[in-house]
Formats: C-alpha cells, structure tokens, sequence
C-alpha cells in the first residue's frame, strides 16, 4: 500500500498550497488553510478508499503471478515455450490454453516478442491436430478466453485474463486429487 505523501508552503499572502500523491493520483490544493483542509480531507476520504476498493477487483496476472500458478505444466526451452506435462487428464482445450500461458510467461519474461501464436504455432508446440485446435480455439474466443489477433492478415491468438483465471481453477480440480494420493 502506497503511502500518501505530502509537501506544503504557506506563501506570505497566508495562502496554503499541497501536493499530494498517492499511488498514480496526483493533485495540489491551494487557498486558505481551511479551504485546504476541507480539501485534502475530501480527496483522502472519498478518492483513497475507492482506490483501494479499485484493487480489491483488479485483475492482472504478472509474470510471478503466471509462473506460481502453472510452474507444474509449462516451460520455457530452448526450441521455445512448451506445456510440460503428459497428464492424461488434461483436455485439447487445457492443453492449448496451457500452451498459450507459456506463450505470454516467455513474452513477460522477454524471452520472445509476442504473446500471441497461431494455429500452426499451437500445433507445432502440441502437437495437436489443427483441427482441433482451430474448433477448441472458435469456443475459446467464443467465451473469452482466448483473444484473437490479427497479425498482417493471419490470425493469432492469445490466452486472455479470463482464460488465466478458468484455467487455474480448471487444473487445481484435476490436478488436486492427484497430488493427494502421491502424498
């Protein structure tokens, strides 16, 4: 949490003036010190708490944030990034958004320019039937999922911040009951 800083000068005609900065806002106050009072107290109680209530609901997948939720299924190799699992559980559509998450965890990390990938790209890193990857990839967009970006006419797609958050949920159902009786 950001604390808010403050600087003040009181000028010689006894005006006030304040700058405050908390997080990405930003705003000065000047005038007499009731006036700026009254302001200052106005910005802290109404614009802080809805900042803070503004992050309570954001959603915003870093790349640590990524890497902790699918260390166990995805890898950045040297022929690029790849699901790292043979899980007989996981469905084409897992699969596939799995391939899609290692995509953007390379791309966060720099380790390749674009996020996106096409259906040949998904098929070459799967090895998965471009049919099947084009059907899975048509409901995935279909339900927001996966982004679809055009690229110079081709279309590529990437894994959206609601496909992070299902497929997360999807694979801690799959993968729990199997991690309890390895134990």
């Amino acid at each position: 949490m950001c604390a808010a800083e403050s600087r003040s000068t009181v000028s010689s005609e006894r005006e006030l003036s304040v700058s405050v900065s908390y997080g990405d806002a930003k705003v000065e106050f000047s005038g007499s010190p009731e006036v700026v009072m009254r302001s200052l107290h106005e910005f802290v109680s109404k614009v802080v708490p809805n900042m803070d209530l503004a992050r309570t609901i954001t959603v915003n997948y870093s790349l640590n944030d990524l890497i902790q939720m699918f260390k166990d299924q995805v890898r950045i190799t040297a022929e690029g990034p790849r699901v790292w699992t043979q899980d007989k559980k996981l469905s084409d559509r897992d699969v596939i958004l799995l391939q899609l998450v290692a995509v953007r965890i390379a791309s966060l990390s720099g380790k390749i320019s674009s996020d996106a990938m096409s259906v040949g790209e998904i098929e070459a890193a799967t090895g998965l039937n471009p049919k099947t990857i084009s059907s899975r990839l048509s409901e995935l967009t279909k339900s927001a999922q996966v982004e679809r970006v055009d690229s110079q006419g081709g279309g590529k797609y990437r894994i959206a911040t609601v496909g992070v958050n299902r497929l997360g949920e999807q694979l801690s159902k799959k993968l729990k009951p199997q991690q309890e009786s390895s134990v």
